[in-house]
């Protein structure tokens, strides 16, 4: 058992950048691929990026590749991430999740046993 708690969203301009953060408690997240997805109103819960156990391998969603940079502390177990250059189609719900399984299959909400309860990202233009 993990619980996962998402820190860090807001409102902010377009170019904008903001930092999310998910603390977790339980399991260590090294034990974890851990992973980022949103949710805009109306839509899917979407893949953003996602991160191996020891931080080796890096995943992104081609919408935000370039932009989001995720990243891990597993002495604090805590993962991050930066997002740069924010779009107002980046505004969302954003949820940090952890997935026992392989960080290669790891890009569908399915794969994922442990999810935060969501922080709102808006971004105006």
């Amino acid at each position: 058992q993990v619980q996962l708690v998402e820190s860090g969203g807001g409102l902010v301009q377009a170019g904008g950048s903001l930092r999310l953060s998910c603390a977790a408690s339980g399991r260590t997240v090294s034990s974890f691929v851990m992973g980022w997805f949103r949710q805009a109103p109306g839509k899917e819960r979407e893949f953003v990026a996602r991160i191996s156990r020891s931080g080796s391998s890096k995943y992104y969603s081609d919408s935000v590749k370039g932009r989001f940079t995720i990243s891990r502390d597993n002495a604090k177990n805590t993962v991050a991430l930066q997002m740069n250059s924010l779009k107002p189609e980046d505004t969302a719900v954003y949820y940090c999740a952890a997935s026992g399984g392989s960080v290669i299959t790891a890009a569908v909400p399915e794969n994922y046993q442990y999810w935060g309860q969501g922080t709102q990202v808006t971004v105006s233009s």
